[in-house]
């Protein structure tokens, strides 16, 4: 099947779908989530009100559904131990087990980032005109800013690494006011708006453009309520600032509370993103 024409949609530099008019006037839809996170592109035969998905090969949906309940079940067990780690600090003795707690909670976090950035790099390629997903070699690293979902989940990766350094300096003692401000508060502000950043690009992603309500796609759901969490984690960062002139926290419940909403929002989309796989 030869192409004839071709018709893209994203948002400013970035391309999310494809759609070709095949030679037998059939139509072939690239979508840069369904074919990153299923390995499918979705096919409509000339004449035909139905449509049929054609799934990329058996070695990259293998490895796209491996990295995908990577991810989940990382980004659930971050998601987890961060609540606790909320519910240890807001209501437990106050010593270094929240501390302990998030740290490695933060772990998880960095590894479900590098899981869902691998996807991306190594998700299967629409071909020109054909119908079909082409499968890549392996790698364990890319630079493809013009690409969206490598930007989302490069942004998402950064983010948790911004992240453990908070939660590297949060096991420190002894530190001063302005220590604590820029050892532990600044990365936390830093990590939150990458992944506010991130979120935004993965809204934009999904809806194909300016992001909208989507009820009916699983993809919008783990988005939505991940970009929720993200919210959360900056109210909460907002919060936990500590004045110089006091040497206390803005509000220290707000803080907390606001860190245990959204780890328990990461934690859902992590559940909800095991169901979005091959």
């Amino acid at each position: 099947m030869s192409r004839i024409e071709r018709t893209a949609e994203g948002a400013g530099p970035f391309t999310t779908r494809l759609t070709w008019r095949l030679g037998d006037g059939g139509t072939a839809v690239w979508e840069s989530r369904r074919a990153r996170k299923r390995g499918l592109l979705t096919v409509r035969a000339a004449g035909d009100s139905g449509s049929r998905s054609r799934r990329a090969d058996h070695a990259s949906v293998g490895r796209l559904r491996r990295l995908n309940a990577i991810a989940a079940i990382a980004f659930t067990v971050g998601g987890g131990l961060f609540a606790a780690g909320a519910a240890v600090a807001q209501f437990g003795p106050g010593d270094a087990t929240g501390a302990w707690i998030y740290f490695v909670g933060g772990l998880f976090f960095n590894t479900g980032g590098y899981a869902s950035l691998l996807q991306a790099v190594n998700a299967p390629r629409q071909t020109n005109g054909i119908g079909a997903l082409a499968a890549r070699r392996w790698r364990w690293w890319s630079y493809e800013p013009g690409r969206i979902d490598w930007l989302s989940t490069f942004v998402l990766f950064v983010g948790t690494l911004v992240f453990g350094v908070n939660l590297l300096s949060s096991l420190l003692q002894g530190l001063s006011t302005q220590q604590v401000n820029r050892l532990i508060w600044a990365p936390d502000m830093v990590g939150c708006t990458l992944f506010l950043i991130s979120g935004h690009l993965a809204l934009v992603e999904v809806c194909h453009g300016r992001p909208g309500i989507r009820a009916g796609d699983l993809g919008w759901w783990i988005v939505a309520v991940n970009q929720l969490g993200s919210v959360l984690f900056m109210v909460a960062a907002v919060a936990d600032f500590t004045r110089p002139t006091t040497a206390s926290v803005v509000n220290v419940d707000i803080a907390d509370w606001g860190t245990l909403a959204g780890a328990l929002c990461f934690s859902a989309g992590g559940v909800l993103q095991y169901f979005e796989r091959p």
